[in-house]
C-alpha cells in the first residue's frame, strides 16, 4: 500500500469514528433517544471491523500528524457553532466523508471493504435524517395550538373534506382516531390523509397505532394510558417522530414524564355527552400540569372558543378537539372561531 493512501485511510477511520461518538453523545444526551443511540453505537463499532480488515500497523505507521499540512487549516465556521443541532450536523457531515474517502482509498488499497464503508455511509445518511428531523417537529409541535381528532362516524360532512376544512381553519395538528376500522382500511385511510396533511404543512398524528404510523411516515402516534408505554412506541415508530400520552390527573403527568414523551394531552377539561361533570378534572386540572411539565401541554376534552380563552388564563394555549369542529356543517369556521380565541391577546 503507498504511504499516501495509508495516511488518507489511518485519517479518515479516525475522523469517522470521532464523529459516530459525537453523534452518539447527542442521541443520548440532547435527544435522549435510546433506539437512535443504539443505531449509533451500532454502527460506530460496525466502522471498528472494517478498520479492522485494515493493514493497521501499516496505516498507523505512516502516521505524521507533524508533516501533515491539512491539521493547521481551517474555516471560519469550523470554529463556531450556534447549538448542539448545529454540532450533530457538521458531525454527520464529517462521518459521511470520512466513509467516502475510505470507500475510495480502500479500492486502490486493495486491502479494505469498500463495499462495507458504503452501506455504512447510507446507513449515516438515514441516521442524520432521524436525527435533525426529531428537533424540526419537535419546535412544529410546540408551536401548533390546534389539534383536530378525526373520527368518520362523527363527521357531518366526508372526513376527508372536514380534514383538509380543518386546516383551512387554522389545525396545524391533525389526529386520525378510527379504534374500529380494519387494519387495511385504516392504512388506505392513514395514507390519504397523509398525502393531504403532506400537501397542506400540517402535522400528522396516528393515534394508538405506531405500526401504521411508521408506514405511512406519520409525524407521530398518539397512546392512551391503556396503550403502548411510551417506550415501547418509540421502538416500533423509529426515531424521529413524536410520541404523545394522555393524562387524567396529576398523578399520571409524573408518571408519564418519566417515560419521556414528547408531549401531554391534559383532561378531560369540560362535561360532554361522552363525559359528565363528575369525571371531568377541568382547568385547575390543566392549572396543575402546567406547575408540573416541562413538556407541550395539549388540553382536551369539551372546549369550546370560551373555553380555550379560559384555559389561556391558566397557562394553557394548545388545545385539542373533536366533536366541535368535525360534526360542524362548516369544520373550517368553528377552527377559526378556536383560532382567534387562542391567539387573540389576553386581557
Amino acid at each position: 500500500m503507498d504511504e499516501p493512501v495509508a495516511r488518507i485511510l489511518d485519517a479518515n477511520a479516525n475522523r469517522c469514528g470521532e464523529a459516530l461518538r459525537v453523534l452518539e453523545e447527542h442521541a443520548r444526551f440532547v435527544l435522549g433517544e435510546p433506539h437512535l443511540t443504539l443505531r449509533i453505537k451500532e454502527a460506530r463499532h460496525d466502522l471498528a471491523t472494517m478498520i479492522a480488515a485494515l493493514p493497521l500497523e501499516q496505516l498507523r505507521s505512516a502516521r505524521d500528524v507533524e508533516g501533515d499540512v491539512g491539521t493547521d487549516l481551517s474555516t471560519p465556521t469550523e470554529a463556531r457553532r450556534e447549538s448542539t443541532a448545529d454540532v450533530a450536523a457538521a458531525a454527520a457531515r464529517r462521518a459521511a466523508e470520512s466513509l467516502r474517502c475510505l470507500e475510495e482509498y480502500a479500492k486502490l488499497a486493495d486491502a479494505g471493504p469498500a463495499a462495507g464503508f458504503e452501506k455504512l455511509r447510507y446507513r449515516v445518511y438515514e441516521i442524520e435524517q432521524d436525527m435533525l428531523v426529531t428537533p424540526v417537529r419537535g419546535r412544529r409541535l410546540q408551536s401548533a395550538r390546534l389539534h383536530v381528532l378525526l373520527t368518520e362516524a362523527l363527521c357531518r360532512r366526508p372526513w376527508l373534506d372536514v380534514a383538509a376544512a380543518a386546516i383551512d381553519g387554522g389545525a396545524e395538528v391533525l389526529q386520525l382516531r378510527e379504534k374500529m376500522l380494519p387494519d387495511r382500511e385504516l392504512l388506505e385511510r392513514a395514507e390519504r390523509l397523509r398525502r393531504l396533511t403532506h400537501s397542506r404543512g400540517a402535522l400528522l398524528i396516528i393515534n394508538d397505532r405506531p405500526d401504521i404510523a411508521r408506514i405511512i411516515g406519520a409525524d407521530g402516534v398518539h397512546v392512551g394510558q391503556d396503550d403502548l408505554p411510551v417506550a415501547a412506541a418509540r421502538r416500533v415508530l423509529g426515531a424521529g417522530r413524536v410520541v404523545g400520552r394522555s393524562t387524567h390527573s396529576i398523578e399520571q403527568v409524573r408518571a408519564a414524564l418519566a417515560d419521556r414523551p414528547d408531549y401531554l394531552a391534559v383532561g378531560p377539561m369540560f362535561p360532554s355527552p361522552t363525559k359528565p361533570a363528575d369525571h371531568v378534572p377541568g382547568p385547575s386540572f390543566a392549572a396543575a400540569a402546567v406547575q408540573e411539565s416541562h413538556l407541550p401541554l395539549v388540553a382536551i376534552g369539551g372546549i369550546t372558543p370560551p373555553g380555550a380563552r379560559m384555559l389561556r388564563e391558566v397557562g394553557v394555549r394548545r388545545v385539542a378537539v373533536s366533536q366541535f369542529v368535525i360534526a360542524d356543517e362548516s369544520p373550517r369556521r368553528r377552527c377559526e372561531e378556536l383560532r382567534a380565541a387562542l391567539d387573540s391577546p389576553s386581557g
